[in-house]
């Protein structure tokens, strides 16, 4: 084991090998129930073609070694036909062996053939069984397979984002997520709908189904270890009480919420809400903007759409900037962050910049 290895890994690693040895009725009722909650990402699947190709190649590949394997040691059989075996007749017993069927005629005869087929042939044999039934072998292969990933990722996830909701709201934050460099990985989405957590797991998230009201929902999402919550229900009532459920789970995540009308804003954020986003009231105001200034209202959709144009960015200050003004960077900066606190317009732009302050600045994408 390596030295340098992060001591929570190690530990998620050692969790894993005790669980597939053995597990308590506690543990394998919670994996029970997780893995009927929990969707994970789609794999690459290999066509079914492909599969049967495959097992047939592995099949034959069984049929040729037994061949082999009994026609080096002919000597130490013997056909009731004729006394010899051939390659045609090492082929035939080969076949009738490793389907069980064992007509007799052909047998081992001396001790080594015997060994041999006790040792080798014998376990081909089996080998060649466990093939032909495949299908299902590969179920159960691919149910316990499931259990391992879900119980390894339940293991190391943490200071991740829990999105709730996947509808228009929690889509298209995931997509901001994404686009601001944050991995798939890192981005567990809850919703109540089924097909709606597979649409996540299309996507190449994990996803949990069930009712995020409920403690028990919000910590197969592993919320407790979360840094950053997102709450985009279908409606306001169901928000306020999902970040209530939330906040008391977590005490230090960060948890943004979204509401429809603005005289909810004080009570998300008297449940726990960090910040409370009013959709009807942003979409109000952007509408008369377009009515008053439609240049300004395309440039504010150009800000909220990341990757179309132009992007809102933070950052941190580079060395070269430090000692400098906001005026004075080569970026537009529209905000300087110092101690987790944002600075006046007029004061942040006559301050000299420092090691450890961040900017948020425009930008555009660079073309790929």
């Amino acid at each position: 084991m390596r030295d340098d290895e992060h001591p929570s890994t190690r530990g998620a690693r050692s969790a894993l090998l005790r669980s597939l040895w053995s597990r308590s009725r506690k543990e394998a009722r919670a994996d029970a129930e997780a893995g009927r909650a929990i969707t994970m990402p789609v794999l690459n699947v290999v066509p079914p073609l492909q599969q049967v190709l495959k097992r047939l190649s592995m099949a034959l590949l069984v049929l040729v070694v037994t061949i082999l394997i009994v026609y080096i040691d002919s000597e130490g059989y013997n056909d009731s036909s004729d006394g010899k075996v051939d390659l045609l007749d090492a082929a035939y017993y080969a076949t009738v062996t490793l389907s069980t069927t064992g007509y007799g005629d052909i047998a081992p005869v001396s001790e080594a053939a015997r060994l041999t087929n006790i040792f080798v042939i014998t376990p081909l044999r089996v080998l060649f069984l466990i093939i032909l039934v495949g299908t299902t072998l590969e179920v159960l292969t691919e149910r316990t397979r499931q259990q391992v990933r879900i119980h390894r990722w339940r293991a190391r996830t943490r200071d991740h984002v829990v999105v709730i909701g996947y509808g228009t709201k929690g889509r298209h934050a995931v997509q901001t997520l994404v686009g601001q460099g944050i991995g798939k990985d890192r981005i567990v989405v809850v919703d109540a709908q089924r097909k709606t957590a597979e649409a996540a797991g299309d996507a190449g998230l994990v996803a949990v189904t069930g009712d995020a009201t409920r403690s028990e929902t919000l910590l197969k999402a592993e919320i407790h270890r979360a840094n950053r919550v997102i709450i985009a229900p279908q409606r306001d009532e169901t928000a306020t009480l999902i970040t209530l459920t939330a906040r008391q789970l977590n005490k230090h995540a960060t948890i943004v919420a979204a509401v429809r009308e603005d005289e909810n804003v004080p009570l998300l954020k008297q449940s726990g809400a960090d910040t409370v986003v009013t959709s009807s009231s942003s979409a109000g105001r952007l509408l008369g903007t377009f009515m008053a200034s439609p240049p300004v209202a395309r440039t504010l959709e150009d800000l909220m759409t990341l990757g179309s144009g132009m992007d809102l960015i933070e950052r941190p200050v580079t060395p070269e900037e430090e000692g400098r003004t906001p005026r004075e960077c080569a970026d537009l900066v529209v905000a300087v962050v110092r101690d987790k606190e944002m600075l006046d317009y007029t004061d942040g732009w006559r301050t000299e910049l420092r090691a450890g302050d961040r900017v948020i600045t425009i930008s555009r994408p660079v073309a790929s």
